[in-house]
């Protein structure tokens, strides 16, 4: 099925450079033709997920699933540079008969951004001139839409859906939702205990990406320590 730029059977194209990346812009295989025998597992974000600025294996997706079952599960890792959650949703939907996504883990961008569909798609951020009238209330009300169309995909496809965020948390009221953190605010890590030595180094330089920008192999480490040993079982 395909009405303009949503289909259900066909993951939209991207254009990446300087990365490896499969034949459609995404850090992950190829799927076609799908491999069998594991539970695939779509995973969704913006370019903190894709990884800009990081290698191979430095990414929390990386760090993700080498803590998981890896004879049970399949990562796709579906991050896009820029992506906002409206184009989120639309690449979850494009999936259902690519993929058949059994679980499904998104980390929510800024909810500033927006998707608009012209000829060709365009990712907006809130210092575009066309958002000039949107507003906190507007950003999250959107942003809830999304959960609300992602949240029913997975009950439709009998999937577990899994939620975090890039930027700043949301108290989403779902069934699967790390708030605690972000992968911003993850790191550096600090314990309140004394005998935690190395918990309680003062830290004064930011751990970035090699682009000097983004978070760094720190934050990517500990978010996916954090979010895995908060969910631990329910992963599989």
């Amino acid at each position: 099925m395909k009405y303009g730029h949503f289909s259900d059977n066909e993951i939209p194209k991207f254009k990446t450079t300087g990365y490896q990346t499969n034949s459609y812009g995404y850090r992950c295989p190829e799927w076609t033709p799908l491999p069998e025998g594991k539970k695939n597992v779509v995973i969704l974000g913006c370019s903190h997920t894709f990884g800009e600025g990081l290698d191979e294996g430095e990414i929390w997706v990386d760090h993700l699933f080498n803590q998981v079952n890896q004879q049970l599960l399949r990562f796709w890792n579906l991050g896009v540079p820029g992506a906002s959650a409206d184009l989120i949703t639309r690449i979850l939907y494009s999936t259902e008969k690519v993929l058949y996504p059994k679980i499904i883990i998104i980390c929510w961008p800024a909810f500033s951004r927006r998707e608009r569909l012209e000829n060709e798609t365009k990712n907006l951020t809130n210092v575009s001139p066309s958002l000039v009238l949107e507003n906190e209330q507007t950003d999250h009300n959107n942003f809830l839409k999304n959960v609300f169309f992602t949240e029913k995909f997975a009950e439709i496809n009998q999937a577990k859906i899994f939620h975090c965020f890039a930027e700043e948390p949301f108290n989403l009221k779902s069934t699967y939702v790390y708030k605690e953190k972000s992968l911003k605010s993850c790191w550096p890590e600090w314990s309140n205990i004394r005998r935690n030595k190395e918990q309680r180094i003062f830290i004064s330089q930011p751990s970035l990406a090699k682009d000097g920008i983004h978070y760094g192999v720190n934050h990517h480490k500990v978010f996916a320590k954090e979010f895995y040993n908060f969910f631990k079982s329910k992963l599989k």
